[in-house]
């Protein structure tokens, strides 16, 4: 594999001087994913400037060195919680357009140049989300994000109107920005973010744009994630936390694990996850209108 670190790969900066995109990664403990996700963005085909900013949230493990050694600028942020993270990497970018996106997560050569594609052909345009896709894990994953982002696309040109979208592929001008709110835990980061920007401008959506990212939160089974990680630690999360101006429910657990999908089941187990899956597509784009309310 030959090896191409981002620092060389500096483009042209646009014409206030700076860079046009910073991606943001924040990260604990992700020595095992954040090579891969650098060496992609390096070999991105987008002609002008960016730079990438990993977001060291307390790791322990070799996730800073690696970042620098692939030439990416590390900042550190000692309050633990992705939010946090992703606050302190904004804060630190000097780019037009900060690209929010994770450690675990790779993409293809032209995913900046289909983001900057996409605000140069709406140019009220605050904010781009994509979707994003799990190449690997359990079948029920895949239908899920399938379900998902169909939805949030079907919504987007039905009304206008992005109802849902994901902390690993959403880029925002920074001059749109407000900051993350920190009392948030998982859901502030993109349906927070979303209400956000949505107040001050059009935000749009480009399904053909995705990220590919690991399957490892899945891990865990489908209920786990419905009933803990989705109704618990998201939804309920979201609105608990916005309501009382403070963090009331904390951050899931992080999984960092090797485990392997069983095969499929019966038929009528297939129907049934379905149905727990379509649900949860439901609820996510409820979950925003009640962040609106």
């Amino acid at each position: 594999m030959t090896v191409v670190l981002l620092s060389d790969r500096t483009g042209e900066a646009d014409c206030m001087g700076g860079p046009r995109f910073s991606v943001v990664i924040p990260a604990f403990n992700e020595e095992r994913f954040i090579a891969e996700c650098l060496q992609s963005l390096a070999r991105q085909d987008f002609a002008g400037a960016y730079e990438v900013i990993v977001v060291d949230n307390n790791c322990t493990d070799r996730t800073a060195e690696i970042a620098r050694s692939c030439g990416a600028t590390v900042v550190r942020e000692e309050t633990p919680g992705v939010c946090a993270a992703r606050h302190r990497g904004t804060l630190s970018a000097s780019g037009q357009i900060v690209v929010s996106t994770d450690a675990d997560t790779v993409f293809g050569p032209g995913w900046l140049t289909g983001i900057d594609r996409s605000f140069r052909q709406g140019p009220g345009r605050v904010a781009v989300a994509g979707p994003c896709r799990y190449p690997e894990g359990p079948w029920w994953g895949k239908v899920y994000a399938r379900i998902l982002f169909e939805s949030v696309y079907l919504t987007y040109r039905v009304t206008g109107r992005v109802g849902y979208v994901t902390a690993t592929n959403i880029a925002f001008r920074k001059d749109a920005w407000s900051g993350y709110d920190l009392t948030g835990t998982q859901g502030a980061d993109e349906l927070g973010l979303l209400r956000q920007l949505r107040s001050r401008g059009k935000v749009a959506f480009d399904r053909g744009n995705p990220t590919l990212t690991s399957a490892r939160r899945l891990a865990q089974g489908l209920t786990y994630n419905v009933v803990v990680s989705f109704l618990y630690y998201y939804a309920l999360a979201v609105t608990l936390n916005r309501l009382a101006g403070r963090t009331v429910i904390g951050t899931a657990p992080c999984f960092r694990t090797d485990k392997r999908w069983p095969a499929p089941r019966r038929y009528r187990t297939r129907l049934l996850a379905i149905g727990w899956l379509v649900a949860a597509a439901a609820a996510t784009v409820l979950t925003d209108r009640l962040m609106d309310g």
